[in-house]
């Protein structure tokens, strides 16, 4: 499996978010991650990533324990993109992606040209070829998230993580992103893992659902989440329900 959680237990200070969960995520799938608002979504994905650390349990990342991994066997397995947007004006996207070498060239950082045709491929794949000179403070929304997507391509990951990659984009935008999201993951074999609250759009383009409900965690494939239950429990007493023809949340009829 190219993520493996064993028995984990997550905690904020003295609040239990996740109590004894485990979950399989193989390769060359499309995953959502889906809670309510501070249920520690973030919090999970950054302890992957190896950001931060679990409380108990274990965390394996394509059959090796995160804790074992040294700093550039990590960054060689899981590259993250986080919900902040890099707004520089002297960077131009070309060299925000080629930041995603970092782990593959000698400690001056210079390029090869496998690294450099890395970089192409990468801005070639979510469509910003023709953006490579154009400085970070100049995109759009959309056109940074993909950025940053490139970057994350360009490092060569196995496991590639994504927090709210969807927020702040409008519908079109929303999605074409989980789009390129799943064509990464069927086509380049990656496992990829992305906390949303864009319900609809994750049942209608991912392989599975990764559900908080503290203190559980469950991992349901997307076309059982309807018959599961899981969506309604989740979002008992919130003021919406779901619709499970559609794959949406509707305010509750009073």
């Amino acid at each position: 499996m190219s993520i493996s959680l064993q028995n984990i237990r997550l905690a904020y200070g003295s609040r239990t978010l996740l109590e004894n969960v485990s979950a399989d995520i193989p390769a060359a799938t499309l995953t959502a991650f889906l809670g309510r608002n501070g249920t520690g979504k973030s919090s999970l994905l950054h302890a992957i990533a190896g950001l931060n650390k679990v409380s108990e349990g274990e965390i394996r990342l394509c059959g090796r324990p995160l804790a074992a991994l040294e700093a550039k066997q990590l960054a060689a397995t899981v590259s993250f993109v986080a919900t902040d947007k890099l707004r520089i004006a002297n960077l131009t996207c070309e060299q925000m992606v080629a930041l995603g070498r970092a782990p593959y060239t000698d400690w001056l950082g210079r390029m090869r040209e496998t690294d450099r045709a890395a970089v192409r491929r990468a801005l070639e794949t979510v469509g910003l070829t023709d953006y490579a000179a154009k400085t970070m403070d100049t995109l759009s929304d959309g056109e940074c998230q993909r950025a940053m997507i490139a970057r994350a391509l360009a490092q060569d990951t196995p496991v590639i993580l994504l927090d709210e990659p969807t927020a702040f984009l409008d519908l079109p935008n929303r999605y074409a992103m989980v789009s390129l999201l799943a064509r990464l993951a069927r086509d380049e074999g990656k496992c990829v893992l992305f906390s949303t609250h864009d319900l609809e759009i994750a049942l209608s383009h991912c392989d599975a659902v990764l559900l908080i409900d503290t203190p559980q965690l469950r991992h349901i494939p997307a076309s059982e989440v309807a018959s599961s239950g899981a969506i309604e429990r989740l979002f008992a007493g919130s003021g919406v329900t779901y619709d499970p023809a559609a794959k949406r949340l509707r305010p509750a009829e009073r």
